[in-house]
């Protein structure tokens, strides 16, 4: 395989699994949908989701990666733990599969500039799923990618990008959408798939 297209393998990986982290229901997602529907601050909101992102798997991929780097011998156990929880986090998308719902969001009248702000930053950095799924999850997945973990880490960061960037410049047509748990069903089953094979492949190769 040539440089050009194992990074390009990586940095697709990287997306793919940083996109499958990122779209789930959550209270971070309804806020930027629920700023985008109304047309709040939705520039401010969706750059600190993602530069927030963008620091956190940066965060995460020199933090493992730098372990690694100094004891390979913990790489095995970096793999079968992130392999477990992303194995973990595969059978949950399946249960919401079969028990779907729904974003909910409203769209009232607009608040202030400044509170939008603190409430996404709020949301964004007390929540401790955030630091799970950005820093361990993909720090350790990038980890097994030996020196194409930066070039990994990019390709999450830019799917934080985008999907924050969908969600809030495309509220208005993505919230018929995300309001359907026939919607949620189809993508969750595309989180379960991602996540189950990754961690398989995780733990196989560990």
């Amino acid at each position: 395989m040539s440089v050009v297209s194992s990074t390009l393998t990586a940095a697709a990986a990287g997306f793919g699994t940083g996109l499958s982290l990122i779209v789930a229901i959550g209270a971070q997602n309804a806020f930027v949908l629920r700023q985008g529907i109304r047309r709040d601050a939705v520039v401010a909101v969706v750059a600190i989701c993602a530069l927030s992102d963008a620091a956190l798997i940066a965060l995460g991929v020199g933090g493992v990666g730098a372990v690694v780097v100094a004891w390979p011998s913990v790489l095995t156990a970096v793999a079968l733990v992130g392999g477990a929880f992303l194995i973990g986090y595969g059978c949950l998308a399946l249960r919401r599969v079969r028990r779907p719902s729904a974003l909910t969001v409203e769209a009232g009248a607009t608040g202030s500039w400044r509170r939008a702000v603190l409430t996404c930053l709020a949301l964004t950095w007390l929540n401790p799923h955030v630091y799970l799924d950005t820093v361990f999850l993909l720090g350790s997945v990038a980890a097994d990618r030996g020196p194409l973990r930066w070039t990994f880490g990019l390709g999450a960061a830019l799917a934080s990008l985008v999907w924050f960037a969908v969600l809030g410049f495309g509220a208005r047509l993505l919230g018929r959408f995300l309001t359907r748990p026939s919607a949620w069903r189809v993508l969750d089953g595309l989180v379960a798939a991602t996540m189950i094979a990754l961690g398989v492949t995780l733990v196989a190769g560990a």
